[in-house]
């Protein structure tokens, strides 16, 4: 039976349900893993990559994303990798930046690629920054599937991948907890 792995961009994700208005929706991991994989596929582990937001920029946001990712660490087949929040100032203003979440998506990509961990990975994320580590895992014999949503994806990572499919409304409402 075919092996997948799904490795998704935490932030991306977010904006993405954001746009579909779900983004204060509970969503079941596990689930979406799943349905990602298909039938016919078995889902190996499904790697979710954020990082936790600045305590002190917003307490309660703050807490409401550390129950989530508590959440999330009780999910089966699960894996969150928390990356690190930069605080920036850019004209006058503090911005906060996810950084190391695109490195590590694509330095696990290709270890597990090499390490014979799955056979198709899906990709959950609109970056063309992604391009280099699919071409990489393709070159490993592997497939690279990406599912990404209507904002924000990348055109060429789409065409560079074996397989692309939107993530409309209608799939993520399949994968909300009840």
């Amino acid at each position: 039976m075919e092996r997948v792995c799904v490795f998704i961009d935490g932030s991306n994700f977010y904006y993405g349900l954001k746009s579909l208005n779900l983004n204060n929706k509970k969503l079941d991991f596990f689930k979406l893993g799943e349905l990602l994989a298909g039938k016919k596929r078995k889902l190996i582990r499904v790697y979710y990559y954020n990082a936790p937001l600045d305590q002190a920029m917003n307490k309660e946001k703050y807490k409401a994303q550390q129950r989530f990712f508590e959440e999330l660490k009780k999910t089966k087949k699960v894996s969150i990798i928390l990356c690190r929040m930069q605080k920036r100032k850019v004209d006058g203003r503090i911005i906060y930046a996810v950084k190391e979440d695109d490195i590590r998506i694509a330095v696990d990509m290709l270890r597990y690629a090499y390490n014979n961990a799955y056979d198709t990975a899906i990709l959950v994320s609109g970056d063309g920054d992604f391009v280099p580590a699919v071409t990489a895992v393709q070159e490993l014999g592997k497939s690279v599937e990406h599912a990404y949503f209507k904002i924000g994806h990348s055109y060429h990572l789409r065409q560079i991948c074996d397989d692309s499919f939107l993530l409309d409304k209608k799939f993520i409402k399949k994968c909300l907890k009840e």
